[in-house]
């Protein structure tokens, strides 16, 4: 049976129905949509519906960047508020299964082989330890997986609203900076799209450099310019900039890794790390992910893997659906 699955971003909500066959998933149809474009999750819904008439809806799981609490979500970067019940009433059908992104994206790290992971770190995994999940993009998700005796049970977590810790001199800049700004800094504030841009502005501040003309550019995606730049070398302060934010994201990341004591692994998912996989794979992701003083040798142990399979989250919905279901 399929089942309509919706990873529900920010910036961009994806629609698929996914059926399992043979022990594994596959999606069957998928479309992608400007979220801010719609002023509710129903009509992106219905559109999709509309768009492939061979859907028979019968089950739905949808991953949203938000905290879920009892079925319902505030969502953090968008202006909608989502209920599960709600949805099942509207679509009429039975269950409507509401997660937190990461979870759902947590809930398909077991649907995935060798072929959709990039090793950064091979570690010693244990069979029984705790996993991580940290992931940026429109912001900073991040959710665990704790073994409960038989099997790793994902759970979701805001630890991306956590207050940014700044390290060095620049890094205070830079929390001064965007206090001014912003008041409250998180670690999303500095380790998404928008903080990659935030990193850039702030060295263009700092070094008195001239701005350049394709920063403002309404009709591109500043933190893909910024990246693009950074890794085919044309542009120094972006290659700085690029290089300030791996390490940032590798010290929340080693952060996120003692809090949960991921002895099995942490996993960086998302839609920035399969795009700036050259500065993941140099020496100083890795050299601020351990530099956690007597720690290090712990986080030495620990695997730390790149989640490049893009359907990640809606597999995860799905298998979660399946699982609720055979539960009931």
């Amino acid at each position: 049976m399929n089942i309509l699955t919706g990873d529900i971003g920010g910036t961009h909500t994806r629609l698929a129905t996914v059926e399992q066959g043979a022990g594994r998933f596959r999606v069957v149809d998928i479309a992608r949509y400007a979220s801010p474009d719609f002023d509710g999750l129903l009509p992106i819904i219905e559109s999709f519906l509309h768009d492939h008439p061979q859907v028979q809806l019968q089950q739905a799981a949808f991953g949203v960047a938000g905290p879920v609490v009892n079925g319902r979500c505030r969502t953090t970067n968008l202006p909608w508020e989502l209920s599960a019940s709600e949805l099942s009433t509207a679509l009429g059908i039975p269950h409507v299964h509401l997660l937190n992104d990461l979870e759902a994206l947590a809930w398909g790290i077991d649907t995935l082989d060798d072929s959709s992971l990039v090793t950064l770190q091979a570690g010693h995994a244990s069979n029984q330890g705790n996993q991580a999940v940290i992931a940026a993009g429109t912001g900073l998700g991040q959710a665990g997986l704790t073994f409960d005796g038989a099997q790793r049970r994902p759970f979701a977590c805001e630890g991306g609203h956590t207050d940014f810790a700044a390290q060095t001199q620049r890094d205070t800049g830079l929390l001064q900076a965007l206090q001014s700004r912003y008041g409250h800094v998180s670690w999303e504030r500095t380790v998404s799209g928008a903080g990659l841009v935030e990193l850039f502005r702030y060295l263009l501040d700092s070094q008195a450099a001239t701005t350049p003309g394709w920063l403002d550019d309404p009709q591109q995606d500043t933190a893909a310019a910024i990246s693009q730049r950074a890794l085919a070398g044309d542009d120094a302060l972006c290659a700085e900039a690029l290089a300030w934010f791996v390490e940032l994201y590798a010290r929340e990341a080693g952060n996120l890794a003692l809090k949960l004591n991921a002895t099995g692994g942490i996993f960086l998912g998302g839609g920035i790390a399969p795009r700036i996989l050259p500065a993941l794979k140099k020496n100083y992701f890795l050299q601020a992910f351990m530099d956690k003083g007597r720690m290090q040798p712990l986080l030495e142990a620990m695997p730390v893997k790149v989640i490049c399979e893009q359907h990640t989250a809606l597999y995860g919905l799905a298998r979660y659906t399946g699982l609720a279901k055979a539960a009931t």
